[in-house]
């Protein structure tokens, strides 16, 4: 990915589609650790709208313990595919910053408004391919990628995105070390490709992000989607749902690098930063760091 890209930074504060406060401060605390001065050192235009507007959970009733806050959710999401439609019209790079991995129904359904059905490459230690009827907590951030591929049913059908937003033959799932029942039976019936950690550990990292590059090439659009829990909590202990065995700093820079050096992301988000339970900023740094190595950060 070429240096002197315009950025457009996109901030929602949404933590509605989890159990644990606190990721509603993810992108202020990703701003503060110098998101837009790094990216401008690239050599990147940067133009940051803020956040959008989000509900807040001490002022929302839950309508349905299945999809606990969806009508909510749906809302905000609308507001970040708006963004996200009127920036890829005009050329810029969407990076959306979470808030909890929800939002990602916005920011896929604002791609493919734009540019019809998709691709992801999806970092992160879960699946989020859960749907109502298979969810054991009904949080929508474990639903967000079966809502995207029209699998979580017409509850999450918006007139602002259009679904399916991505191709299930185009989804490509890296660093997954945890998976529900209905999850595992989901991602056999798509045919999704996944690297769980085992297998990253067996080919390599750098073996599996080609790999799961080439899956997710195509026509439409091809986003990457980091959720910082991907990592290990020893690397990024500021995340709601923290699972032992992540993705090491080294690896994880490396999988973002080959996103720079293959030039076919379009956009990007970074999200489940819940700066509560970090340390001294320390996951929303290495946030920043990892979103410069995907937009050509290099070390010479």
């Amino acid at each position: 990915m070429a240096a002197g890209r315009e950025i457009a930074i996109i901030g929602a504060t949404l933590d509605l589609g989890q159990g644990r406060r606190g990721v509603d401060m993810g992108p202020s605390a990703i701003r503060y650790a110098g998101l837009e001065e790094r990216l401008v050192s690239l050599g990147h235009i940067v133009r940051d709208h803020g956040n959008v507007e989000t509900a807040v959970p001490e002022a929302t009733t839950v309508q349905d313990e299945r999809a606990r806050f969806l009508p909510e959710i749906k809302e905000t999401c609308a507001r970040i595919a708006a963004k996200v439609v009127e920036e890829s019209t005009a050329g810029a790079l969407p990076l959306v910053l979470g808030g909890d991995h929800s939002v990602a129904l916005g920011t896929l359904g604002g791609l493919a408004s734009v540019h019809g059905v998709g691709g992801v490459v999806w970092i992160d230690a879960h699946a989020d391919i859960n749907t109502p009827d298979t969810s054991p907590s009904g949080n929508v951030h474990g639903m967000s990628l079966a809502a995207s591929l029209g699998l979580a049913g017409e509850v999450f059908e918006s007139d602002a995105w259009p679904l399916p937003a991505l191709d299930a033959r185009r989804v490509a799932l890296l660093g997954l070390r945890q998976a529900d029942v209905g999850e595992r039976k989901l991602l056999r019936e798509t045919g999704v490709r996944v690297f769980t950690m085992s297998e990253i550990d067996r080919i390599g990292v750098e073996r599996a992000m080609r790999e799961a590059l080439d899956h997710v090439a195509g026509p439409g659009f091809v986003h990457v989607s980091l959720d910082m829990d991907a990592l290990d909590p020893e690397v990024a202990p500021g995340v709601g749902t923290p699972v032992g065995g992540g993705l090491t700093y080294r690896e994880a820079h490396l999988a973002l690098e080959l996103v720079a050096e293959s030039g076919l992301a379009g956009s990007l988000e970074v999200v489940e930063v819940n700066p509560i339970l970090d340390r001294e900023n320390t996951t929303a740094t290495t946030a920043v760091e990892l979103v410069a190595s995907a937009l050509g950060a290099t070390i010479i």
